[in-house]
């Protein structure tokens, strides 16, 4: 794996934002908001818990994002709970 971080790379920074995109308009505005606010202050380990939230379904992760349902099983640690906070926030 290589060891450079997110934020000391563009590249992988682009990436993620590109990954966010999601099939739905809620969702999307909801990530741009994101990205708009903290894209420059997440730690790789931020990055880590926001890309398994990017794993999961557009309907599911809305839920999520709309605390309709709350993180379950692999997803209910702190790391995912910290950014669903934030993403929740914006």
């Amino acid at each position: 794996m290589d060891s450079t971080s997110h934020q000391s790379d563009p590249l992988r920074r682009a990436r993620l934002r590109w990954r966010a995109r999601r099939g739905l308009l809620e969702n999307d505005l909801i990530f741009e908001r994101f990205f708009s606010r903290y894209e420059h202050d997440l730690s790789d380990d931020d990055v880590g818990a926001l890309t398994r939230l990017l794993e999961l379904s557009d309907n599911d992760l809305m839920d999520l994002l709309l605390s309709r349902k709350e993180p379950e099983g692999d997803l209910a640690g702190p790391d995912v709970n910290r950014i669903l906070g934030l993403l929740r926030a914006v």
